[in-house]
């Protein structure tokens, strides 16, 4: 295989992961970009692996060895495998906590190609000990920040940030020591590096490194709370698309610094659109953020007397309704309602009632969560409007359905200055004539405060199960 080709081929898949970040951005497209994206890493995969066995630009000179080759071909098979086994097992539910995982895996990729290329004899450049540094640290703090987000996530492990004594100077403690290190590694005369004649102090430092790298990641994500978990998720998300991009400096293959870039920006990106969301700045996150595991974290007050209802009479209210908004939020996603509340949504409309979702952006546990469990669900893209697009419309709506949400619709975000979630962006849905919150019992949300909501004049609360609520509200309709 000629090299124009291989590279031929690089400059392809990179289009098409472009072509399948932009399908990505649309509801009516993102299926489409999927494949694209599908298509484009298949093709990276393919020709990467038969420059390796035919010896374009290989590592050995040459062909590979059949044990290289193998080697190659089990790994294919057993990740392969694996990530056919957790697609076809996991819940959208568990989506959050599986990416996550992945994200590990790519963090602890970069880590061992930085060691393996350090270890590997011949390499004496400066500029290659520099990148070495970069991939290892990244994907180090990738790794360990990935495990802990998966852990809390997935509830194997608190909420609750961990607040450690003067936990941010720990933090710049070591983004110094990394500097240091990386500068003394860079400039250490190449007899002192693994192979040399002298003492192995490259190797010390490399593991030195190694350890603060992972000890940073693991600090980084165990200081932010459950409140901040999308954030969490799409910055691991860019970090992993560093970790790829410095890998691919260390072994000089131009579509994975290609992928990783495209990666890391679009992950960055995102996590500035999620802190904007909830009213954070990225660096009070990555400081410690906010949330709990369920405690009341704000001021407690006495807000009142909260009211109950039935199903059947929210079946009533909605008869009588000309318009109806749904806001989502996590707790439609555990109870796997999504499918319940798309048949709600095709009765109400085929009776003439104007029924539309409101979607914040940080609905989920994950940036785009709640439209995916209602496309899942069938329900059609063009009722399904984001925050900015819909709250000016509560105000003429007669029924806003309130189902697993709390933090995204609490009034207390811009009516109180002392909350922690102040100044958070919120649907207001309690200026609707009326409110109906599906919740399973009075507790908090993720942020760990009280909503006002649940207690004024025109909110009634429905309790249990909101598969079952749905459920028993299509029966009375």
């Amino acid at each position: 295989m000629s090299i124009s080709l291989l590279q031929g081929s690089f400059i392809i898949a990179g289009l098409l992961f472009i072509l399948a970040l932009a399908g990505l951005s649309k509801h009516e497209t993102s299926k489409r970009g999927n494949v694209l994206g599908a298509i484009g890493m298949g093709l990276a995969l393919l020709f990467t692996i038969l420059g390796t066995v035919l010896g374009t630009g290989g590592r050995y000179g040459g062909a590979a060895p059949s044990w290289a080759i193998v080697a190659i071909l089990m790994a294919m098979l057993v990740g392969g495998a694996f990530g056919v086994f957790k697609a076809l097992k996991v819940e959208m539910t568990g989506m959050p906590e599986l990416i996550a995982l992945f994200h590990s895996f790519v963090g602890l990729t970069a880590v061992l190609v930085g060691w393996n290329s350090y270890l590997e004899p011949g390499h004496t450049d400066k500029l290659h000990y520099g990148e070495l540094f970069v991939g290892i640290f990244i994907g180090a703090v990738t790794f360990t920040g990935s495990i802990i987000a998966y852990l809390k996530l997935s509830g194997k492990m608190k909420s609750a940030p961990l607040s450690l004594p003067h936990h941010n100077l720990l933090n710049l403690g070591c983004l110094v020591a990394f500097v240091g290190l990386t500068v003394w590694f860079v400039l250490l005369d190449p007899k002192y590096h693994f192979g040399g004649d002298g003492a192995p102090i490259g190797l010390i430092l490399m593991a030195a490194l190694t350890l603060v790298s992972l000890a940073l990641g693991l600090h980084l994500v165990a200081s932010i709370g459950g409140g901040d978990m999308p954030v969490v998720v799409s910055m691991l998300n860019s970090y992993s698309g560093w970790a790829a991009a410095a890998a691919g400096f260390t072994l000089d293959n131009d579509l994975l610094i290609i992928t990783g870039a495209l990666v890391g920006s679009s992950g960055a990106y995102l996590s500035f659109i999620m802190c904007k969301a909830m009213n954070r700045s990225f660096i009070s996150v990555i400081a410690g953020g906010f949330g709990s595991d369920g405690a009341v974290v704000g001021q407690a007050q006495d807000l009142g007397e909260h009211r109950e209802t039935t199903a059947v009479e929210v079946a009533d209210l909605l008869k009588n309704a000309s318009s109806v908004i749904i806001t989502p939020g996590y707790g439609m996603a555990v109870a796997q309602a999504q499918g319940p509340v798309a048949d709600l949504t095709s009765k109400l409309r085929a009776a003439g009632v104007e029924v539309r979702f409101g979607i914040h952006p940080v609905a989920g546990r994950l940036p785009g969560h709640m439209n995916v469990l209602l496309a899942e669900a069938k329900v059609p893209y063009d009722i399904v409007l984001e925050m900015d697009e819909i709250n000016d419309d509560f105000e003429s709506t007669d029924v806003v359905l309130v189902i697993g949400a709390n933090d995204t619709v609490n009034p207390a975000a811009l009516d109180d200055p002392s909350s922690p979630i102040a100044g958070m962006p919120v649907l207001e849905v309690w200026k609707a004539n009326a409110v109906v919150v599906f919740k399973r019992s009075m507790n908090t949300g993720y942020a760990g405060v009280q909503n006002p909501l649940f207690f004024k004049d025109n909110t009634v609360m429905l309790f249990g199960d909101a598969k079952d609520r749905v459920e028993d509200i299509i029966k009375a309709l």
